[in-house]
């Protein structure tokens, strides 16, 4: 009995060490430099201010964010539109069908996101295979510019992040039990009714676990834009890394990073209360 107790206090403990070395640890020190002076020589000033939160009211980082969170936020639809039919063929797909098209999702977390990225080049500039297709088959008369826009940074975030939608989506639907659907189906319930009553209330915690996992990334991402997008794209990521190695303003660099950080606390929290309503969805359709 001892033994198990010891054994039990031990995971615990090594738990909450890993948790506050490599999370707790990291979150406090951005936090505490988010409240210090900036210092040109020394990078922060020991001297306590809330003027780097203030600084983030300006209309010019408002842009940034209000940028971020829309290409964030159509990445994520899109993803979504895409992802959820996918994930919902796929789970009531063949066993052996089923296999081959989930390796083809992961098949790319094989390969560096970066490397993609550059590929992504390769089919969107002037003279890249989608303008050569185009124009081949006369559908276009001169080439699209595409690259260095944000339509190019969505296309790379979207690519990019399209498996992370449709895991949590395909784990979640794959769980539904038919026999609601053929339940709804026999009372008269046509195609749409079954979607909006039954099937997406039971996948309610599965899609915002999606969002959750398509979105922040997409915030926060600095080398798509960069790449993708050139000069003419600034998201948070990009904005963060420019303050840390560019403008070595590590303290308005932190309070940008602590805002991002709430802003994932933010929608965890969505998700917990959407994972509990899922829940009793499926408790509901249960009894």
């Amino acid at each position: 009995m001892k033994a198990d107790r010891l054994f039990k206090w031990t995971n615990i403990a090594t738990i909450w060490l890993w948790l506050s070395l490599f999370a707790l640890l990291p979150i406090l020190l951005v936090l505490i430099t988010s409240c210090l002076e900036n210092d040109p020589v020394h990078l922060v000033r020991w001297q306590f201010t809330l003027e780097n939160y203030r600084a983030l009211i300006n209309p010019i980082y408002f842009k940034v964010f209000w940028h971020s969170f829309c290409i964030a936020g159509l990445c994520t639809l899109i993803c979504l539109c895409l992802g959820y039919p996918f994930a919902y063929l796929l789970a009531r797909m063949q066993s052996k069908y089923k296999s081959l098209l989930l390796f083809l999702v992961i098949i790319p977390f094989w390969t560096s996101s970066l490397i993609r990225t550059y590929a992504i080049i390769s089919i969107l500039k002037a003279k890249g295979l989608l303008n050569t297709v185009l124009l081949s088959l006369g559908i276009i008369h001169k080439p699209l510019s595409i690259l260095y826009t944000p339509s190019a940074v969505i296309i790379g975030l979207v690519y990019s992040l399209l498996p992370f939608m449709i895991l949590p989506l395909y784990a979640n639907i794959e769980k539904l039990d038919i026999r609601f659907i053929d339940a709804a189906r026999d009372l008269g319930a046509n195609t749409i009714t079954i979607f909006a009553r039954v099937i997406l209330p039971l996948t309610l915690s599965g899609i915002v676990g999606g969002i959750v996992l398509v979105f922040l990334p997409a915030m926060s991402m600095f080398y798509i834009p960069d790449i993708l997008g050139g000069a003419k794209s600034l998201l948070v990521g990009n904005l963060i890394q420019n303050e840390f190695l560019s403008a070595h303003n590590w303290p308005l660099g932190s309070a940008v990073s602590m805002v991002l950080t709430l802003s994932m606390g933010l929608l965890l929290l969505i998700y917990r209360r959407a994972d509990k309503i899922g829940q009793q969805h499926e408790s509901i359709s249960e009894i």
